[in-house]
């Protein structure tokens, strides 16, 4: 067993079941009568199953020799761990004041209820423009991902290189499935790239965040109670 399928059974004995509103409100009545800290709970337990779902199934693929799926939803994995980091870059602006309690509240709704399809009255995050946030945490992200968004998309990659190749001696070109070929070596580098990042901000950065907001919301309760937009 390697290293990602190791890390990806531990992650499956180890996702949450459930979240109690109540035992959050036990724990600080003041800090969880404001929804944005569920939203965040929420949130971050709702990446952990999306990404050990969509990187099960690239390691699968993988496994199998389909290059090609495997790297859609890698990339797919990456834009969901870009999620968790952009949350915790926006609970320490608050932390640090330089964005509005109010205003997370609104960007937590966005995050975790946006969509593009009008399911939802939120319309979600360019993903792009979360990455350059993302970026500026892990330099690298971006042009990672922008990579793996050519194995998407129908253009010279996606279509072209990674289905033929030219003979310019007999000036042919021959047509085969080139994806394992070009990418079955780097593929479980990234998956443990974007694992072990996961792991950095679900089990290192997000608690004490979290911790630091309720203890914030404490401290503030009074002026956001007085500065709270009408709903």
């Amino acid at each position: 067993m390697n290293v990602v399928e190791q890390a990806l059974s531990n992650w499956k004995n180890s996702l949450p079941e459930k979240v109690e509103l109540g035992g959050l409100y036990s724990r600080n009545q003041t800090a969880h009568k404001w929804k944005a800290p569920f939203r965040s709970l929420i949130l971050r337990e709702t990446v952990f199953w999306r990404l050990h779902d969509l990187l099960s199934q690239s390691y699968a693929l993988h496994q199998q020799g389909h290059g090609l799926g495997a790297r859609i939803l890698l990339r797919s994995g990456f834009e969901t761990l870009a999620t968790l980091i952009y949350l915790n870059w926006i609970t320490d602006e608050v932390l640090q004041g330089t964005r509005t309690f109010h205003d997370f509240t609104s960007e937590t709704s966005v995050l975790l209820l946006g969509s593009r399809n009008k399911t939802t009255k939120h319309e979600s995050r360019n993903i792009v423009t979360i990455l350059k946030h993302c970026d500026k945490r892990y330099a690298g992200i971006q042009a990672l991902y922008d990579d793996l968004c050519e194995a998407a998309h129908p253009n010279f990659e996606g279509t072209c290189f990674g289905y033929s190749s030219v003979d310019f001696d007999n000036h042919t070109t021959v047509f085969q499935n080139k994806w394992r070929e070009m990418y079955a070596d780097k593929h479980l580098d990234s998956m443990q790239l974007c694992m072990l990042t996961f792991e950095a901000e679900y089990n290192e950065v997000w608690p004490p965040l979290f911790n630091k907001l309720e203890a914030w919301i404490e401290e503030h309760d009074a002026e956001l109670e007085a500065t709270k937009p009408a709903e």
